[in-house]
């Protein structure tokens, strides 16, 4: 026959062992993100959706002064302000008008970018906004 206490400290231990792995914090549980590329990463949404009308000469550059043809036009900002805060992405301006928490959203009269072209240029902000 079986020794009650020995199934009963068997089941505690257990019980304890799984508690703790369920119940302890998991650290890094979020894969890390992989390094953005301006170049690789952030230009192409840019070509694709936004320079047509941010780029000298064009509607949106007209009405913001906002140059998306290059690092150096997008980190010059606006005429009404800086569009990018390395290492902010929910301060920065861009990531405000391509959300749509601004009274406009971008791309003005278009689709929404889809999330995981957001998600690139968010996370692209948030790794410090590199010119790499």
């Amino acid at each position: 026959m079986r020794n009650p206490k020995l199934l009963s400290v068997g089941v505690v231990v257990g019980g304890v062992a799984l508690a703790t792995m369920f119940l302890t914090p998991i650290h890094n549980a979020c894969a890390q993100r992989a390094q953005m590329s301006f170049a690789e990463d952030v230009t192409p949404i840019f070509k694709g959706w936004c320079v047509s009308c941010h780029q000298p000469g064009s509607q949106g550059y007209e009405a913001s002064g906002l140059d998306l043809t290059s690092y150096d036009t997008l980190m010059k900002g606006t005429k009404f302000g800086p569009m990018v805060i390395p290492g902010k992405p929910d301060e920065s301006n861009l990531i405000v008008l391509i959300e749509g928490r601004a009274k406009m959203r971008m791309p003005f009269g278009h689709k929404a970018l889809p999330s995981c072209l957001r998600d690139n240029i968010y996370g692209w902000i948030f790794q410090g906004a590199k010119n790499n």
